[in-house]
């Protein structure tokens, strides 16, 4: 464990960058946390965190030079390798010849910044489902390779965190190259470093300010045992998949409905949603036509379009296939739930619907 100081914290991006990596991380802008390119570590949002609740989100100043108080914004990492818009191939016809140009998976080195335990677990879910098993997307195969990760532990849960409850947080555990734990010392904020990676480490020995002293460990477990006792939210996944494979006909499915405008922010949202549809387009000769993969959503009515009509044509339906397909038959598919306790879906919900009631409430178990 290395004490990590800002200057030391630039070290680092300069050395990536310097590597040839693009750097990707949280920035502050239009009134939320996003995320998108940074020219260094001043482009980091500071002195921000985030309120959130059920269909709500805000900023704050906190007043001092915290770097990473807030949490989530909507938008996860997920965007840079299973792209919400991706060309798969352009056909041209000439006279009678046709040709298919196939888009080739486009590589190239990425540095993520700021990626929370919980997101982690996200790319490791979609890692599972994408570039494992008998069939691949060979894009993100290609846009996962040379990925570096700095993760960064919470100390601050949000309003609709339940990481805990899934085991994905608030402490990464793996899939990361350095781990930061934000510590505050006279008004200067300086990190606990860990590596996961020799990467991490080669970049860590150069940039770090030596070893972390044993009141640097007690402060860093004090508050991350304290974010994990202030989760905003929880849910009890005991028995929970059998429980909801059987409630196919529970009433609750309705009664959300009638809140539910089938948006799609949820599964937008999402970290790990990986629901798409394929357009054509053609040019006004119709010699030549694309095909481009985009994002889907399992709450549209033509997703589940099978010939005579839609399968799942109500909206409780449709919800009760995205709750029960993430925290149910999830782990028929890929041996593990599809829900990293973000929130997100909570957070970005126009009408408040929170998936840990409504998990709950299909049980019996709901919060009174």
């Amino acid at each position: 464990m290395f004490i990590l100081e800002p200057d030391g914290f630039e070290k680092i991006l300069d050395s990536l960058r310097e590597k040839g990596y693009r750097i990707t991380g949280p920035k502050l802008r239009d009134g939320a946390i996003v995320l998108d390119t940074i020219d260094s570590a001043a482009s980091l949002p500071r002195g921000v965190r985030d309120h959130q609740g059920p269909g709500r989100y805000r900023l704050e100043e906190t007043g001092d030079d915290s770097w990473f108080s807030y949490t989530l914004g909507s938008d996860s990492w997920k965007k840079l390798f299973f792209h919400p818009i991706k060309p798969l191939f352009k056909t041209t016809r000439d006279g009678g010849l046709l040709q298919i140009e196939p888009e080739p998976p486009r590589e190239g080195l990425k540095a993520l910044i700021g990626v929370r335990p919980c997101e982690l677990q996200a790319l490791a879910i979609q890692d599972k489902v994408l570039a494992e098993g008998e069939f691949v997307d060979r894009h993100y195969v290609a846009s996962r390779k040379g990925t570096f990760i700095v993760a960064v532990n919470c100390t601050v849960p949000g309003g609709t965190c339940f990481c805990v409850s899934m085991g994905t947080g608030p402490v990464a555990d793996r899939g990361y190259d350095i781990s930061l734990t934000e510590l505050g010392s006279n008004g200067a904020t300086r990190f606990v470093a860990r590596a996961g990676s020799p990467h991490g480490e080669e970049l860590l020995a150069a940039a770090s300010s030596g070893k972390a002293g044993e009141s640097d460990l007690q402060l860093e477990a004090e508050l991350l045992e304290a974010a994990a006792g202030n989760m905003g939210r929880s849910l009890d996944v005991e028995g929970l998949a059998a429980a909801l494979a059987e409630s196919g006909d529970h009433p609750r499915w309705e009664e959300v409905a009638e809140r539910c405008q089938a948006c799609t922010n949820c599964t937008m949202a999402c970290p790990t949603c990986y629901c798409h549809t394929v357009e054509d387009s053609t040019d006004l000769t119709g010699s030549v036509a694309d095909r481009t993969r985009v994002w889907d959503s399992c709450f549209t009515a033509d997703h589940s379009y099978l010939h005579g009509g839609s399968v799942r044509e109500t909206r409780g339906a449709r919800y009760r296939q995205w709750l029960t397909h993430k925290l149910s038959s999830w782990h028929d598919q890929f041996g593990g739930s599809g829900c990293t306790g973000c929130g997100r879906c909570i957070t970005w919900c126009p009408v408040g619907i929170d998936i840990t009631e409504e998990a709950q409430a299909v049980r019996g178990t709901a919060r009174g």
